[in-house]
């Protein structure tokens, strides 16, 4: 069975950026699972992946433009320390979560003055180009309840994958 849109798709993967730094990887523990055509990856190894079948290995090298986009600098922003409910307890690299009008966003504490928070919404992987190295190690057709939800179910009901 080939990968194409609505089948479910389990994989290894190493995730590396171009100094062969690993940035994520599945060695020693579950496989990723996710719905092929429906968001659930990287646009970019969605389509490296069409095709392909259980078994497989591929190397694929992804542009910023096909993985998490360019780093946007309107998403840095200062803030004042007063505004934060523990201000004495940031740290740079600090990440916490904001509703914002396009729904929740992570951001992360890049610079601390002792008036100005400095805090960035990018993707901690916008501006990168990636390297996967993925294993192919199973390909089904998804289920009718994996369809209505748009995600696919893992070996114990809901899983999610990154």
């Amino acid at each position: 069975m080939k990968i194409s849109s609505d089948k479910v798709v389990s994989m290894h993967y190493t995730l590396t950026d171009d100094k062969n730094t690993v940035l994520d990887s599945s060695s020693g523990t579950e496989p990723l699972v996710y719905l092929h055509g429906h968001g659930g990856i990287i646009p970019g190894l969605e389509e490296a992946l069409e095709g392909k079948s259980k078994g497989e290995k591929l190397k694929v090298t992804i542009p910023a433009e096909k993985a998490y986009g360019p780093k946007r600098d309107q998403l840095l922003q200062k803030v004042p320390r007063g505004q934060f409910p523990d201000p004495e307890k940031l740290e740079v690299g600090m990440s916490f979560q904001v509703d914002s009008s396009q729904g929740p966003q992570i951001f992360t504490v890049t610079a601390l003055t002792p008036q100005e928070v400095t805090v960035d919404g990018n993707h901690p992987l916008a501006g990168l180009t990636l390297h996967f190295e993925v294993a192919i190690e199973d390909v089904r057709a998804a289920t009718a309840e994996e369809l209505q939800h748009g995600h696919a179910h893992g070996p114990h009901g809901h899983g999610h994958a990154h």
